[in-house]
């Protein structure tokens, strides 16, 4: 009898060996897939994030060529009313230099009266 006990206390030992050891894989198994899933998360992430960027960067390009369009018809708009008033002022100083011109003139063809 006690041949028996030892032979199924043997079986029982290496039987939850066996257990134990199908357990270890499975946890291995587990550990890599669960592994694997995480890199392609951080690979999916990666993507999402590069196409966030580009995005942001289209949005922003545009956002400055907008605002460039912006300043260079500002500026545009400065030169025209800086041409305007130059060829305002010219006239005025145009008039103002033929005033003096008849003005001198009329100096030379008119006596001046001393007291």
């Amino acid at each position: 009898m006690s041949e028996s006990q030892s032979r199924y206390s043997i079986v029982e030992r290496l039987t939850q060996k066996k257990l134990d050891i199908i357990s270890q894989k499975l946890e291995l198994e587990e550990d890599s897939r669960r592994k694997h899933q995480e890199s392609e998360q951080l690979k999916k992430d990666l993507a999402d994030w590069e196409n966030d960027i580009q995005k942001d960067t289209e949005r922003t390009r545009r956002l400055k060529q907008r605002e460039i369009e912006r300043a260079e018809i500002a500026s545009e708009n400065v030169k025209q009313r800086k041409t305007a008033k130059e060829n305002a002022l010219n006239e005025k100083i145009k008039a103002i230099e033929l005033a003096l011109e008849r003005i001198e003139e009329i100096s030379k063809t008119s006596p001046t009266i001393q007291q």
